[in-house]
Parts: C-alpha cells; structure tokens; sequence
C-alpha cells in the first residue's frame, strides 16, 4: 500500500491551486481507508484459518469425550448392578448366619436339659433300666442305648455349631464382596462423573471455535467489503490525480527544451538534498497482498530527525503540505517539465508559489506519514511521472 501511494500522490504534485489539493487530500484518505481495511482483511483471514484449522482437532475431541462418557456410562451402570447384587447376598448371608445361630442356641438348650436330667437321674435311670432288662446281657444293650442317645445329641450340636462357623465365613465374604462392589461402584461413578466434565469441556471449546469462526468470517466479510469500497475510492482518487498529472503536464508543455536528464549513472547537476546515505533505491517492488509489483518512486537517504533539507535547485514551489503516505511533502518545479519532490518532513519551510534558491533550506528531516524512521524520501519527475533520481544527483552522493 506504501508504494502505491508514493506513484499514486506523485502524480498528483506541481500545481498551485485548490483542485490538486483537492484531490490530493482525497486520494490520501482512500489510501488510509484502503491500507486499514487491507491489514483488517488480512487479520481476520490469518484468525480465520487458525480457527478453521483448529476446528476439526477441537471436533475429534468432542467425539472422543462423548464416547468416553458412553464407555463410562455402561461401567457405571454395571457396577451399580454388581453392587447391589453384592448387597442382596450379603444381606442373605445375614440371614443364614442369623438361622444358623438361633439353631445352634436352641441345639444347646436341648442338650443342656437332657444333660441336666440325665446328671440328676443318673443312679436312679440305671437302676430302672437295669430293672427292666430280661438279663444282663439286656440291661447292658439298654445303658449302650442311652449312652448311643447322648453321643448322637452331642455330634447334632457340633453339626450345628460348624454350620454357623460356615454362615459366618459366607457372611464375611459376602461383606468383602459387597465393600469391594460399592468401592467398585463410587469409582465408576467418579469416572463418569469425570468424562462427563470432559466432554462438556471438549463442547465448550468446540463452540468458542464455532463461535470465533463465525465472528472471524463476519469480520473478514466486512473487512472484504470495506476494502472493495476502498479500492473503488482508491481508483476514483487515481483517476482524479490522473487528471490533475494531465493539466500539469499542459502547464508545462510551453517548455520547448528538453530535460537535461542523466542515463542514471550519477554526475547530475542537482545538489544532495540532504547530508545522509540511502537506505532504499528507486524501483519496483513486489506487493505480497495484491501479488503485483508497484513503483518506489523515489530514493530513501537517512538522516537525522531535524537535519536540513535544501532545494536541488532553483524552482518555485508547487506543493507544500500533507500528502497522505507522504507526510509533510514539498515539491519544487525548476523548468524544463522537471520537478523534484520530497518526503516525510517533519517541517516544512515554504510555500506554494514561493522561489527558492538552489541550496536553499526548504524543511527538515522526519518521519511522517507511512515512514518507521528518519528519513527523506526524495524524487525527480519529468512530466509528472517519477524517474530514477540518482542519475541527476552527484556521482559520490555527498
């Protein structure tokens, strides 16, 4: 944009009156407007694809958290099942070792009575069943009885006892069991809990991207707008200053002589316009954004801000003000439909149709307008269009 606007204005100079400046000062504000809504276009067109290239990671992401809380969900689902089938048994290993307790009581209660009695009665129970038998033989089967009797009582009571030890070892590892399920249970749910986060993270982002996107997209559809607008009024302004090149160059046109140019090898015959070296040539350069070359249309010499700035040679000056991308700029006609032009002043020291004396200081050194330094950018136009200018300065330029 900075070049085009050092061709673009060029054109435009070395004409007193309102109607240069006229369309000097439009063409410096579509300038303005047209750079603002290029850097805006290119802004938004760079944030645009980062989102755009972000967006299918940030969708991947989403279906994976979504999936995990779907593995999460089954998990979960499933231990809860475990769990509670863990409670029911422990809840009927409860009950077995309850009825096997309650038996072994009542086995012992039993036991107990018979003992008791057998104890009280027992001279008296053997000498009854001796009573009874036929003979000896029969009064020794009887007591075997008895005795059969108690030892078969006493096996029924450990039969017992070893049951409840059974329910109460059943019981223990259906507590275990049941401990482990719902440990297995809060930690499934702990899971879910987690990938259900996730994933609202994971849509969360998705949707900033959406969102960012959208509003990226907007923006670069205002930014194209604004600078299709732009580009109208940029051309609207170059065909203005076109037209305004036209009148100058008739003004000139009762100069019969020719321009006593260089081939551009140096030994000109105008004065350095300022003590500094160059830092940046006459010539075309590329335009990344419009993918065209555009003209530098003078030479930069660096300098310090304030350092004089003299007129090449003697002339009236045409132009000396604001000139868009310019800065302060001065241009100066010396004949022969030749004039040289300088930028980015930081002052300027003239006026439209003031003489001035070759060596004259005209201004000073600055960085106004489209310029990151000091510097003046300096030019020499021959009918208007700009030319390289070292072929009209000194060999050494010093």
């Amino acid at each position: 944009m900075f070049t085009a606007a050092l061709l673009l204005t060029g054109t435009a100079i070395a004409n007193p009156g309102s109607e240069p400046s006229k369309a000097e000062r439009e063409l410096a504000e579509a300038e303005a407007t047209l750079e603002g809504a290029t850097e805006d276009a290119r802004e938004a067109g760079r944030e645009l694809a980062e989102a755009e290239n972000r967006l299918p990671g940030a969708r991947d992401r989403v279906d994976e958290a979504r999936g995990a809380v779907a593995a999460a969900e089954v998990l979960a689902e499933e231990a809860a099942r475990d769990a509670e089938d863990a409670r029911q048994e422990h809840h009927e290993a409860e009950g077995d070792f309850d009825t096997a307790q309650s038996g072994v009581e009542e086995s012992r209660d039993d036991l107990g009575d018979m003992a008791a009695q057998i104890y009280q009665r027992d001279g008296l129970v053997a000498f009854n069943e001796a009573l009874k038998s036929k003979d000896l033989f029969d009064a020794v089967d009887r007591m075997s009885f008895a005795n059969e009797f108690v030892r078969r009582q006493n096996n029924a009571v450990e039969e017992v006892v070893k049951a409840r030890q059974d329910a109460r070892v059943a019981e223990n590892e259906a507590e275990q069991a049941r401990d482990d399920a719902e440990a297995a249970e809060a930690a499934a749910a702990e899971a879910l809990d987690e990938a259900e986060a996730e994933a609202e993270r994971a849509e969360d982002a998705e949707a900033e991207l959406d969102g960012l996107i959208d509003t990226k997209s907007e923006a670069l559809r205002v930014a194209k707008r604004e600078k299709d607008a732009s580009l109208d009024q940029y051309e609207e302004a170059k065909a203005a200053s076109e037209r305004v090149a036209d009148k100058l160059r008739d003004t000139g046109s009762g100069d019969s002589s020719p321009p006593s140019s260089s081939s551009g090898g140096g030994g000109g015959g105008f004065l350095m316009p300022v003590n500094g070296w160059k830092s940046s040539d006459f010539g075309n350069r590329y335009d990344p954004y419009y993918k065209v070359w555009q003209l530098h249309a003078g030479t930069d010499f660096a300098a310090p801000g304030g350092a004089p700035i003299y007129a090449v040679d003697s002339g009236s000056v045409v132009q000396a003000g604001w000139n868009g991308g310019y800065g302060n700029y001065t241009c100066v006609y010396h004949g022969d439909n030749v004039s040289t032009c300088y930028g980015h002043q930081s002052s300027i020291g003239v006026s439209p149709g003031q003489h001035v004396s070759r060596g004259q200081r005209i201004g000073s050194v600055g960085t106004t307008g489209a310029s990151t330094g000091n510097h003046l950018h300096f030019e020499v136009r021959v009918n208007g269009s700009p030319v390289q200018p070292l072929g009209w300065l000194p060999s050494c330029l010093c």
